[in-house]
């Protein structure tokens, strides 16, 4: 009897309980993978996101079950199985308990790697007295029912959105993936004051929300960012900051749109997008402004990258990527850099004059340099 890995969100998992619990399925492309799993053999449920095991299955052999079990992808290649042990997420195994006590998480080197093991599914456990570990693990959690937390963000996290492509004169639909901003390492650390380069960031978000807000647009901060102060005020509760964007675009879309830094909006339109770039990688952020692009190819929107001078050399090498400069619609020419220390000296002065009333959003992009410009 061989061990195997089976991977779900909270999503697919309460999907495949609530059809009955009888079929797991998998990707076209891991058939060759599904086609070694044997009667017998015990597929080990792991929750991506929330990081439990949280179930064990026994396979009864290859299944022809066709329904749409699943809302976001067919996983087509399927085995009809009975179930040994399942738990609610809550209740589930965590990852951590796991740390010294298997070949794919040896100690803190391993930790949210596991050196690949979790990356796809199905996967054989090289060794099965560590499957079996899992499965008494998650027969004592079923007895138990110890309650651990978990962030219901991401027990609801989709890991695929629906898109429209064009191909030729047709609109296809297609899956795409939108992944959150960087989060903080799973494992709890020591807390400790946020580095000069932190504080810089949020700083430039409010300043860019309250001067959105006094130009009379609606503002919006990154959903992950809302909780953050500067200067006594908590970013989420400035002025004209709204709690949810409007309705204007797909869901893969709003998701990339509100993840963006800083926007400012006019009634339903984004009129500029702000990604302040002084603590993580620019390409995260040119990332995401070119994932908007190409889900809404378009879309009329100032795009601007905010990153302290000294960086300006990473942005222009960053923007000018194959990935990006071989776009239809190159990047460099649609989204503009904007070093910290102008940007806010020209807020200052529009401010101390008390002209905020009167400017347009266009002043933001005379200030910004496209390094795409030499191609026109």
């Amino acid at each position: 009897m061989n061990y195997w890995l089976d991977l779900f969100t909270g999503t697919t998992w309460d999907e495949f309980r609530e059809a009955g619990a009888t079929v797991s399925g998998f990707r076209h492309r891991m058939r060759n993978a599904v086609a070694r799993i044997e009667p017998g053999d015990i597929l080990l449920c792991y929750m991506t996101g929330v990081m439990r095991w949280v179930g064990a299955l026994q396979v009864l052999g290859p299944s022809d079950d066709t329904r749409d079990i699943w809302s976001f992808a067919e996983f087509p290649a399927r085995v009809s199985v009975k179930p040994l042990v399942m738990v609610d997420a809550e209740y589930g195994v965590p990852m951590a308990d796991l740390e010294g006590r298997m070949g794919f998480y040896r100690g803190p080197e391993d930790r949210g790697k596991f050196q690949g093991f979790v990356r796809r599914s199905p996967n054989l456990f090289k060794d099965s007295r560590e499957g079996l570990a899992i499965m008494e693990l998650l027969h004592k959690a079923e007895k138990d029912k110890v309650r651990r937390p978990v962030d219901q963000r991401k027990l609801a996290r989709k890991p695929l959105f629906t898109a429209s492509q064009k191909k030729g004169q047709k609109a296809v639909q297609i899956l795409v993936s939108v992944p959150d901003k960087e989060e903080e390492a799973a494992t709890p650390a020591a807390p400790v004051e946020a580095g000069p380069e932190a504080v810089q960031h949020t700083e430039i978000q409010y300043r860019l929300l309250r001067l959105g807000a006094e130009m009379g647009f609606d503002v919006w901060v990154a959903r992950n960012d809302r909780g953050k102060t500067h200067d006594g005020q908590t970013l989420a509760e400035l002025p004209k900051v709204l709690d949810h964007l409007p309705a204007m675009f797909n869901e893969a879309t709003d998701k990339t749109v509100e993840l963006i830094d800083v926007l400012w909006l006019r009634r339903n339109s984004v009129v500029a997008a702000f990604e302040v770039e002084c603590t993580t990688s620019i390409y995260s952020g040119l990332l995401r402004m070119s994932d908007l692009l190409a889900l809404q190819p378009t879309i009329n929107i100032d795009l601007y990258i905010v990153a302290p001078e000294e960086r300006r050399a990473k942005v222009e090498r960053e923007i000018l990527r194959p990935t990006f400069k071989l776009r239809e619609k190159p990047l460099a020419e649609l989204c503009g850099f904007l070093p910290v220390g102008s940007l806010l000296e020209k807020v200052d002065a529009i401010q101390r004059l008390g002209l905020t009333g009167s400017i347009k959003a266009g002043f933001v992009a005379e200030l910004a340099e496209y390094f795409g410009e030499e191609d026109a």
